[in-house]
């Protein structure tokens, strides 16, 4: 790679900009086959994990395609809890898996669990069964889940859709105009399908199970009120680093 094709890619990548477009620019011109094609994708907007057809999250590498919700930084904490909570051999679901990484992550990091993946998108169940080590399930929620399953899950992470409706068009063109917009839209408050999964999780949790979310700052109230009209503990964790929020729903012994 030449100074000056790094440098040209670079100012192309700006110019749209791209706010890490020198790290985007060396990924970009490591990639075999039509590098130029690429570089125009991504100037266009496309995400740069569709380009490269993987994203880096908690450390590791995972397959994305487009039309698969790509997994955030912020995420991260979500992730971290169910690993603390997910230690020994526990039953871990991971609901709205998207591309898998989540629960594929604390597979990494808890040797021993026994994991299970859903999503309603076949993008992202194809996607999802080459990232994550167990069974991954396409349909509605719980609707595909096997009815063994009830009663047994330690750790249920749910990577909801928590944007409201009115707030997606606001999203950076990169989400709203590529990732599946079942990812994005959480209804009027963002938080439809929160309700959905807390309503039913008290029937698929184990006694002493967690079931994690995350949610806005302004959302995590509500949020926590639902998990409550659930029969659940709630309670709510933040890393102001990561700008993340993430409200856990406890089922008592």
């Amino acid at each position: 790679m030449s100074d000056g094709a790094f440098e040209d890619v670079v100012a192309r990548l700006r110019a749209a900009g791209c706010v890490f477009a020198e790290e985007e620019a060396r990924l970009l011109l490591g990639q075999s086959g039509d590098v130029a094609g690429m570089v125009e994708r991504r100037a266009a907007g496309e995400p740069l994990e569709y380009i490269l057809g993987w994203a880096e999250f908690a450390g590791r590498r995972f397959a994305v395609a487009p039309g698969v919700f790509v997994p955030r930084h912020r995420t991260e904490l979500l992730v971290r809890l169910a690993a603390r909570f997910a230690r020994g051999t526990k039953v871990v679901l991971d609901l709205c898996c998207g591309s898998g990484a989540l629960g594929a992550t604390v597979a990494a990091e808890v040797p021993g669990i026994e994991l299970h993946a859903a999503d309603v998108e076949p993008a992202a169940v194809e996607c999802a069964r080459r990232n994550v080590p167990g069974e991954v399930y396409q349909g509605d929620l719980y609707a595909p889940l096997p009815p063994e399953l009830r009663g047994r899950v330690d750790v249920l992470i749910a990577n909801v859709p928590y944007v409201p409706t009115g707030d997606v068009a606001l999203m950076p063109p990169e989400a709203r105009d590529h990732e599946p917009r079942v990812a994005l839209d959480g209804g009027a408050d963002g938080l439809d399908v929160l309700r959905r999964v807390v309503a039913e999780a008290p029937e698929w949790l184990a006694p002493g199970g967690h079931v994690l979310f995350e949610a806005s700052e302004r959302q995590a109230e509500a949020a926590a009120v639902e998990v409550r009209r659930a029969g659940l503990t709630a309670f709510v964790e933040e890393d102001d680093e990561l700008g993340a929020t993430v409200v856990v729903g406890l089922r008592e012994l």
